[in-house]
């Protein structure tokens, strides 16, 4: 009984340290990242049931910071091995700049309890799924990668092309709606049977299980609660009817006196239209009865006019950009991308 005693002590030391650890960065943002809150003075041209927080232009960032490290991580793998990500940095690259986009959120509406309930319950997740990872591969995974040597083997290659796939995936669609039980069934299928195939195909095979179940959770809780709306409103300028109703995806609602009111597609879908839109001569006057937006840029240069943070990418050999813009601006924010030496990677809706 003293030793049952014994190990359920440390059990629980054990699970109390853990707790700490992944609520430290919790706790630092509630306690040292906040901004300085100002009233809004603008007022919205749509009317309010096609409003949206101005605020979750910067709080969706941390859910796509973690879509974009699945992609750092797919162009890692495919030249080099998992145990070569910087899984670590992944996960605190995820709270500093969670800490820089909770600062700037409050003087646009805040960090509603709601969005932190999501953003934090996303982000210790990830970090409990990096920390794993990390673990693993770092020992019992680099120790295969030796035994195997530097030539790639059948489920190295295609975990590579899986984690490129899912990475695209996540650009548009929940992470959620993949397939994981596909993965697994493709590395049973292409195992060649040699020692790294089949640690491959059993740390894998785990982890594709575990997030199958865990996505099945998530797809509930969903249905329980409704998908988010899949598209959004605008006003716009500088283009006719006519030349809106030519890029794909742009829907014309009406003609105001402020501009002509447009439905579009929400996520990376929208990217690509408010880029066509400012190549096209358009201006964005306000999307879902906001004035400010963030969008994220890629270049070979560690720091970025007017980026609220910036840091390196993993695979990539380049640094990242949040940039923080009144929407009158953002037209010519995007046009001047090149001359910048920037590269538009996402806008961030609401």
């Amino acid at each position: 009984m003293r030793l049952l005693g014994k190990l359920i002590g440390r059990s629980l030391r054990f699970l109390l340290i853990l707790a700490l650890i992944l609520l430290a960065p919790v706790g630092y943002i509630e306690t040292m990242c906040r901004g300085e809150v100002s009233a809004e003075n603008y007022q919205p041209i749509l009317p309010a049931d096609q409003h949206r927080p101005e605020s979750r232009t910067l709080l969706t960032y941390p859910e796509w910071y973690i879509v974009h490290a699945y992609d750092d991580y797919a162009k890692v793998i495919a030249t080099g091995d998992p145990h070569d990500f910087g899984y670590i940095s992944s996960v605190t690259g995820l709270w500093s700049s969670l800490c820089a986009v909770s600062e700037q959120s409050a003087s646009h509406g805040g960090f509603p309890w709601e969005t932190k309930q999501m953003v934090y319950t996303i982000g210790i997740s990830f970090s409990v799924e990096l920390a794993f990872k990390a673990a693993y591969e770092e020992s019992i995974g680099r120790m295969f990668a030796v035994l195997r040597g530097p030539e790639h083997s059948p489920l190295d290659r295609l975990s590579a092309q899986q984690a490129a796939d899912y990475a695209r995936f996540l650009q548009q669609v929940p992470w959620h709606q993949w397939d994981f039980d596909r993965d697994a069934a493709q590395l049973v299928a292409a195992n060649s049977q040699s020692p790294r195939d089949k640690e491959r195909r059993a740390a894998l095979g785990i982890e594709f299980a575990v997030k199958s179940a865990y996505a099945g959770l998530i797809a509930q809780a969903v249905e329980n609660i409704g998908p988010d709306e899949l598209t959004i409103r605008s006003i716009v300028t500088g283009l006719t009817e006519g030349q809106l109703a030519g890029i794909e995806g742009v829907t014309v609602i009406a003609s105001r006196p402020e501009g002509l009111e447009i439905e579009t597609p929400r996520y990376r879908a929208f990217t690509n239209i408010l880029a066509a839109l400012a190549a096209s001569g358009g201006e964005i006057v306000e999307i879902a009865g906001n004035d400010d937006i963030l969008f994220t840029a890629t270049s070979n240069n560690p720091t970025a006019p007017g980026a609220i943070f910036s840091f390196e990418r993993q695979g990539y050999g380049d640094y990242r950009h949040l940039i923080f813009v009144k929407l009158p601006d953002l037209a010519e924010s995007l046009n001047n991308l090149a001359a910048n030496g920037l590269t538009l990677e996402h806008i961030h809706d609401y």
